[in-house]
């Protein structure tokens, strides 16, 4: 995906954001919304140039294609390394945030639990992750982390709110998957974002399992 086609990529979305107490419109060409897309934008734009393609592409060890480093799972520490470079390029050439990076980590750090989880106890939530992982390999899709949760009150855990939706948590299991309640907030670069990961915002013990989960939408 280039620069362009990412921003018509997001174009085509139809968000629902509101500033202000009003809706966006046009979350794209909105003027306060704009700057932070741009940014973005440059993560696509460096990738397409040959100046910067040792930090920017990197080959994917799971279909062999080349992809964009933010989609990547480090292999090594060489791979850490260019992951810094790659961060201090682009906060060079834009002067702000870049936005993709809470969702590199997020894709990192699924990767691995997933994995130690299948392997204590025998389900296949790794297989899925690889299976949603090549999707945003193979399109170059945006992904960030939804951590933050209002919290309500911070003296008590996530399952001993007075609001149980002060926590993001888990109210239904089907057979075709989970439904949630609750919220998440303070999500930078939500507005150019294809995929939300969400994230517990801290550790929780067996009698907050509900509140223990982890997903994209």
């Amino acid at each position: 995906m280039t620069g362009e086609q990412y921003i018509e990529s997001i174009r085509k979305m139809n968000m629902e954001i509101y500033m202000f107490g009003e809706k966006v419109e046009n979350p794209v060409d909105n003027p306060i919304l704009r700057p932070s897309l741009n940014s973005v934008r440059m993560t696509y734009d460096l990738a397409q140039d040959p100046q910067y393609q040792d930090l920017m592409v990197v080959t994917s060890p799971f279909t062999g294609e080349k992809i964009n480093r933010f989609t990547h799972i480090h292999q090594s520490t060489d791979d850490l390394v260019a992951k810094v470079k790659m961060l201090r390029t682009l906060n060079q050439q834009t002067g702000c945030c870049i936005q993709r990076c809470a969702g590199m980590d997020a894709l990192n750090a699924t990767y691995i639990v997933t994995y130690e989880i299948d392997k204590k106890y025998g389900t296949n939530y790794h297989e899925r992750f690889k299976k949603f992982l090549t999707y945003v390999q193979d399109y170059n899709l945006v992904t960030i982390g939804a951590m933050t949760d209002p919290k309500g009150d911070r003296s008590k855990k996530a399952n001993q709110q007075d609001d149980p939706d002060m926590f993001l948590h888990v109210v239904e299991e089907r057979e075709d998957g989970i439904i949630v309640r609750g919220a998440k907030a303070h999500l930078t670069g939500v507005s150019g974002a294809h995929e939300v990961m969400v994230f517990p915002t801290e550790n929780m013990k067996e009698d907050a399992k509900d509140y223990a989960v982890v997903f994209s939408c």
